[in-house]
């Protein structure tokens, strides 16, 4: 149907969005630096473009949340699980969030509440699309049209899962960004993947 259509390009220009976010403001911002510099630092309090970042960040989220609304339905194996789109749409829901009221403290610290609770939800944001991934992976291993898709699933979890676990011990190393954006690529690539594979198959 096409509506599922619309909700899918919606989700396949959300990673886009969100990479262009960290590259058009990083690029902006004097003394930024992508080896170094982690993504949320862009929309960080005091930080210099942070009203463009958010927006940025704002629009991709929301269009995430968009495409997991209609999800379960654009999924056409017949009805499985509504588990994995449950995840997700919490895991968008939380994105909002992050960008409008948890922004990392001034420099890319985490020493105020607002601070921890933006690393505390953005590890819970990941936790929550990994899980939808197995999720997903569980539904729709055994239908033909999708199997293939359930093994990126699964291949998408595991990566996240070790860029997480990366991620976590270079946190305040100094090349901590490029870490991040390596961390942050499977999620990007599932979410266009998935919404690819929805509009392909409505």
């Amino acid at each position: 149907m096409i509506i599922y259509q619309i909700l899918a390009i919606c989700g396949m220009l959300s990673p886009i969005i969100y990479t262009a976010m960290w590259v058009i403001v990083g690029s902006k911002q004097s003394g930024y630096n992508h080896i170094q510099d982690d993504i949320s630092s862009l929309f960080a309090v005091g930080a210099p473009h942070r009203r463009l970042a958010q927006s940025f960040i704002i629009t991709e989220s929301v269009l995430l949340f968009v495409f997991f609304i209609g999800l379960h339905e654009g999924i056409n194996d017949g009805g499985g699980s509504i588990i994995g789109p449950i995840l997700f749409l919490i895991a968008s829901v939380l994105g909002i969030l992050i960008a409008l009221f948890f922004p990392l403290d001034e420099g890319g610290e985490f020493t105020t509440y607002k601070g921890k609770m933006h690393i505390t939800l953005v590890v819970l944001m990941g936790l929550l699309t990994i899980a939808g991934m197995i999720a997903l992976w569980i539904r729709l291993q055994f239908i033909p049209i999708w199997n293939g898709f359930a093994i990126f699933s699964l291949i998408s979890a595991i990566a996240s899962l070790i860029g997480v676990i990366i991620s976590g011990i270079f946190a305040s190393g100094k090349h901590r960004g490029i870490i991040e954006r390596i961390m942050v690529t499977p999620y990007q690539l599932f979410y266009f993947v998935l919404a690819l594979m929805v509009f392909l198959n409505n």
